[in-house]
């Protein structure tokens, strides 16, 4: 006995539709978060608190950052420089909207990561991980290039 497919739409549709339902699983599921140039500068004083910087870029869907973590910090606090006139202060930030598929900037003069209590064994050429970590649990680690007092990282910070 032949076997005859007499209605070829009906086999493309067939085909068409499972070939959507093994993509979907891929495409239900969000991009991840990433943090990029990462990069700590030390303090000038010891016992003062350094300052880290680095790019989160968000994916699919906006996020909130609550806090950063250091392994070689007690504690980190977000902040945010301003400027009045030729007076500049800072504030803590309690925590920071990422839009999806936007960006928070850390950067010298702008947001930045306070690290109090760093590890005396934390010495410019090193590194360290920073944690950063969202409102929906998500966590993201990166090393993070330690400078000296007054040295850049260039653009270069560790990814």
């Amino acid at each position: 006995m032949k076997r005859t497919d007499a209605n070829p739409v009906a086999r493309t549709a067939t085909l068409l539709g499972l070939a959507t339902a093994l993509t979907l699983p891929a495409c239900g599921r969000p991009d991840e978060v990433t943090v990029d140039k990462a990069w700590v500068r030390l303090p000038a004083v010891p016992g003062r608190p350094a300052a880290g910087y680095a790019i989160v870029r968000g994916r699919d869907r906006p996020m909130t950052l609550l806090r950063v973590s250091a392994d070689t910090a007690i504690r980190t606090e977000m902040h945010e420089t301003m400027r009045n006139g030729r007076m500049t202060s800072m504030r803590p930030l309690d925590s920071l909207s990422l839009p999806a598929r936007g960006e928070i900037d850390f950067e010298p003069g702008g947001r930045h990561l306070m690290l109090f209590g760093i590890n005396p064994s934390v010495k410019p050429g090193g590194t360290m991980v920073l944690t950063f970590n969202f409102g929906d649990g998500t966590r993201v680690s990166r090393k993070a290039m330690v400078v000296a007092a007054g040295d850049d990282a260039g653009g270069n910070g560790a990814k």
